[in-house]
């Protein structure tokens, strides 16, 4: 090693030196060596300890079981699929000659208290010529006795009623 004003100044073979006794006196922490073969002698490797054996698995119904059982389900609440034969019969009645015809029949009231207006439909296509129909437009209104108008009185259940009239219908012969 040369030394020049205070400095010391490394030569290129003093500076491999260093780092080579650097690197052996690492030697043990450093670079895996391998064994030699061992001559006739065979080692048995350590087997692997089985997986530990799981316990039954619990049922926890989650989100995905609960569509599963709404699908199983659904035949149920759904009516079943049509056929392509039994739409296409479907279809060609409903295709029969058909007249759409206006006009005001009333619709009975049923035993239930509800309006009955298929009845009325067939009877505007009857008066049309026509042998049934069914109803496609219906008008309400309520319809009120003079009792109503007094001042100061006041009204009662029997007062008025509401009556439903068919305004138009599809016929067929």
């Amino acid at each position: 090693m040369m030394v020049r004003s205070g400095n010391p100044v490394l030569r290129p073979g003093t500076l491999i030196f260093a780092v080579l006794s650097v690197l052996l006196a690492a030697g043990e922490t450093g670079w895996p060596q391998s064994a030699p073969p061992a001559l006739g002698l065979q080692e048995k490797s350590p087997q692997p300890a089985p997986p530990p054996s799981t316990p039954a698995h619990e049922h926890n119904p989650g989100l995905i079981d609960e569509m599963g059982k709404l699908f199983d389900k659904l035949p149920s609440i759904l009516p079943p699929i049509k056929s392509p034969s039994e739409t296409m019969n479907d279809l060609s009645r409903l295709a029969t000659p058909s007249t759409m015809v206006s006009g005001r029949m009333a619709c009975p009231v049923s035993s239930n208290g509800a309006p009955d207006c298929k009845l009325a439909a067939d009877q505007l296509c009857q008066s049309k010529g026509y042998k049934e129909g069914k109803s496609l437009n219906a008008d309400s209104a309520e319809k009120c006795s003079a009792k109503v108008l007094i001042p100061g009185r006041q009204r009662k259940p029997d007062d008025c009623r509401t009556d439903t009239v068919v305004t138009s219908a599809l016929c067929q012969n």
